[in-house]
């Protein structure tokens, strides 16, 4: 869809972070908006603003982790608009600590919202795709989805699935043409998310990457997908980084990744354990941004790209190499 005026959106998980980013950068053009998430006064308040952009807006307070909320979601957007063209499935919740520490209905809270979420909100609107013979289906996945997230293994666990979802789901679809399925793998982004995301590591949530993606750069590939799209849209320099380091040694960054977090951690102050926003949702973190994304360096810029040379000699040695041990001729 080339033009997305009059294009009828469904945002799940827009109240803040990159689904408010992404419902703001869909009403720009002109797009009609069904918006859901559990908030319903804050979600209220995005409609509002995207009404003031000129797009017509509805919200819809829906729990994605409840599959008859999410098939009302899908009957609402389609008595409001007459159709669906694409579906956002953004909703995502994190619950940070030790994976014997996080409680186990935790770890489950964490699968249901980010994997089931998606899943259920694809079976409720691929029938509907399939009689009008179009439609579009983007999930907000993750570099989460190739990398180990120590401290956050359900998370990680959620990603893992989502991306072998999206990929079975084309899977189906090879023969309708018009029927996409795609995703969107942003890096850390600057989000809310820190702000009211579960914590059980008995420490402060800090940052702990001093490179973060803009939410406003996530929903803007939102948009480009929406126009074009693709099986996987990577967002910034370091998830298609992270991909192929983990490609060529996954064992490796799984040791970079834990020692990182052992250390990030014990540098933290003391903090009681907290269920954030998992089992119902939370007054704090309203906004897009959260506030804690600063410009890299002028420096970051030579380093990446001698890092992704690098990453990308390896990678040849390590897929070029022969049994006996030599690179072959040319």
């Amino acid at each position: 869809m080339e033009n997305l005026h009059g294009a009828a959106v469904v945002v799940a998980g827009a109240s803040s972070g990159i689904g408010r980013a992404t419902a703001l950068a869909f009403a720009r053009e002109g797009a009609r908006l069904a918006l859901a998430a559990r908030r319903e006064e804050l979600l209220e308040e995005v409609a509002e603003e995207c009404r003031g952009l000129g797009a017509s807006a509805v919200a819809i307070p829906t729990d994605v982790t409840d599959p008859e909320a999410v098939t009302r979601l899908a009957e609402r957007a389609v008595a409001e608009f007459g159709s669906i063209d694409i579906w956002i499935a953004n909703a995502g919740v994190g619950a940070l600590g030790r994976f014997e520490d996080t409680p186990v209905e935790a770890h489950r809270r964490v699968i249901e919202t980010n994997l089931l979420g998606p899943l259920y909100g694809a079976h409720a609107v691929l029938p509907l795709f399939h009689r009008q013979g179009h439609g579009t289906f983007i999930a907000t996945v993750s570099v989460g989805a190739w990398a180990p997230a120590p401290y956050a293994a359900a998370y990680a666990a959620s990603k893992f699935g989502l991306d072998g979802l999206l990929e079975s789901l084309r899977a189906e679809l090879v023969d309708s043409p018009n029927l996409h399925v795609c995703g969107v793998y942003p890096a850390f982004t600057d989000t809310p998310g820190m702000s009211h995301g579960a914590n059980y590591t008995g420490h402060e949530l800090a940052p702990e990457s001093p490179f973060y993606d803009d939410p406003d750069d996530v929903a803007e590939t939102m948009v480009a997908v929406a126009r074009r799209p693709r099986a996987r849209a990577m967002v910034g320099a370091l998830t298609p980084l992270t991909r192929l380091g983990h490609a060529v040694a996954p064992r490796l960054v799984e040791m970079v990744a834990g020692y990182g977090a052992h250390r990030h951690f014990e540098r933290q102050p003391p903090a009681p354990a907290s269920d954030g926003n998992l089992f119902h949702p939370v007054e704090r973190g309203r906004g897009v941004t959260g506030g804690f994304r600063t410009p890299p360096p002028a420096w970051v810029s030579p380093v990446l790209m001698a890092g992704v040379a690098v990453a990308a000699a390896a990678a040849y040695r390590s897929l070029g190499r022969r049994p006996g041990g030599r690179l072959p001729r040319h």
